[in-house]
């Protein structure tokens, strides 16, 4: 059976958007020590969708900003400015009733949970301060080559 939170992402995983993301991994390893963990580009683009690295044992998510597909994203502070470049992300074993829970309390989903390409359940929601809040439950493990054809085929054209 798939462990619904994977190993090394439990808790709460920050998630940075960069305006350059390869070169923002690059300055965390020389900064802070951080190890590169993995690295995934937008089909076709040479933007990183998604990366992670370690610091101190903890998981930081990182990406480039993609404008194009998350019109709410501003690289701004959440209320002041009205949005945030900050993802907050948590797995968890049942997506759909954490966003349910933050959505009773108040908060907006901006993306009602789906499974998605790379084996989770994922949603996200803002809550009434601005910050973004994202829920994921992992439903099976894929391979990296895996979840690069399931990408693109959730990313094709028409």
């Amino acid at each position: 059976m798939t462990n619904p939170i994977p190993d090394g992402h439990d808790g709460f995983i920050p998630h940075l958007i960069c305006d350059g993301c390869a070169a923002a991994i690059e300055f965390y390893k020389n900064a802070f020590g951080a190890t590169e963990l993995c690295r995934m580009s937008m089909p076709g683009d040479p933007r990183i969708m998604h990366a992670q690295i370690e610091i101190d044992g903890r998981v930081i998510y990182l990406g480039d900003d993609f404008p194009e597909f998350c019109a709410d994203s501003k690289p701004s502070s959440p209320k002041a400015l009205g949005g945030t470049p900050v993802t907050i992300h948590r797995y968890v074993t049942d997506c759909d009733a954490a966003i349910k829970r933050a959505t009773d309390a108040g908060a907006t989903t901006i993306m009602p949970p789906t499974d998605m390409f790379w084996g989770d359940r994922y949603g996200m929601v803002t809550d009434p301060f601005g910050h973004k809040w994202a829920f994921a439950t992992h439903l099976k493990d894929l391979s990296p080559e895996e979840m690069e054809q399931a990408a693109r085929q959730m990313f094709a054209p028409g």
